[in-house]
């Protein structure tokens, strides 16, 4: 197979393409490598792919549209998964419109070029966030996701119905894949677990919103990454006209974590107490995740199996080694 993988160089994009190369298969890592942050981390998971003989890296934004049908038209590509996104919900509060150019107008030209040169399967990569404040919990493919609290939320589902859209009319088989609380080794620096650790370790103080009344679905990196391999080879089938190749998932790992316990393990994990700060809930946030898996575990066999306590400690492992921390 031959995937393009766009946000290459980024935490899920990374662990993607070292696994497709693992199995063999040739990639594509296309990326633009943004300073959203800290660009030299970037570049470090991008040295880590750089000696695979199957991979090739594109510096490259998806909002340009012309070099990316030139790409598409000079590559063949069998497979597309899209993980390019301006990310983080907190950043979408001062910046929106990062998120219209990035997560709206770069999905609408690569959604252009797989029109142009079809592909066997779009693989996207949607979020948890798009359930907004849904007190229905797990969080089911059949809840209401029409209400979101945030720009990151909102750009993602419209990237739903995008997919939805053109697998109607142009019978693009697409799978988007809402991702809950995705950590690990080589995370990204503005997620919680990554700033916590900075945080204890640099004596700072530790915010937790909500007064810490909190809860998250975290999901490690390997699970992720065990079910998006899954779902990239199992494009949904239309058997009629009448039906459409989409469908969503739930990536999680069915099991809602309290923020105040995640923090006492992290501290484990760091041999460190945290001084914390309790806060008010903030604006766009929601007070609780947990992913109603079923439908993965049928189709896809995704199986969750790391707990927290075993991730936080491999992710303490690396961040360590990579900033060389006694």
């Amino acid at each position: 197979m031959h995937v393009l993988v766009t946000g290459a160089a980024g935490f899920i994009g990374f662990f993607l393409c070292r696994a497709l190369l693992e199995q063999g298969h040739k990639v594509c890592g296309l990326d633009n490598l943004d300073a959203y942050y800290d660009p030299r981390l970037k570049q470090d998971r991008l040295a880590l792919l750089q000696p695979y003989p199957h991979f090739r890296f594109q510096e490259q934004d998806l909002r340009d549209g012309p070099a990316l049908r030139q790409l598409f038209a000079s590559s063949s590509f069998t497979h597309v998964v899209n993980l390019a996104a301006q990310a983080g919900v907190r950043y979408s509060l001062v910046n929106p419109a990062a998120y219209l150019q990035s997560n709206l107008m770069g999905f609408g030209e690569l959604l252009e070029a797989c029109r142009k040169y079809p592909v066997e399967h779009l693989v996207y990569a949607s979020s948890s966030s798009v359930y907004g404040a849904s007190h229905y919990i797990p969080l089911s493919l059949s809840a209401r996701t029409d209400s979101p609290l945030n720009l990151y939320a909102a750009s993602k589902k419209a990237n739903e119905l995008m997919a939805q859209a053109y697998s109607h009319l142009y019978r693009i088989p697409a799978t988007g894949l809402r991702f809950f609380t995705v950590y690990g080794p080589w995370g990204r620096p503005d997620m919680a677990y990554f700033s916590f650790a900075q945080k204890i370790l640099a004596d700072e103080p530790v915010q937790l919103f909500n007064h810490g009344r909190l809860q998250r679905d975290f999901t490690y990196i390997d699970d992720i990454i065990q079910g998006l391999v899954a779902c990239l080879w199992r494009p949904l089938q239309a058997n009629s006209p009448n039906e459409v190749p989409h469908k969503i998932y739930n990536l999680g790992n069915n099991k809602a974590v309290d923020l105040e316990y995640f923090v006492t393990v992290l501290e484990n994990c760091l041999g460190r107490k945290a001084q914390i700060e309790y806060l008010p809930m903030q604006r766009g946030d929601v007070y609780v995740t947990c992913a109603d898996i079923a439908d993965s575990v049928r189709d896809l066999h995704f199986s969750p199996s790391t707990d927290i306590e075993v991730g936080l400690m491999h992710f303490v492992c690396w961040y360590k080694d990579y900033y060389r921390i006694s």
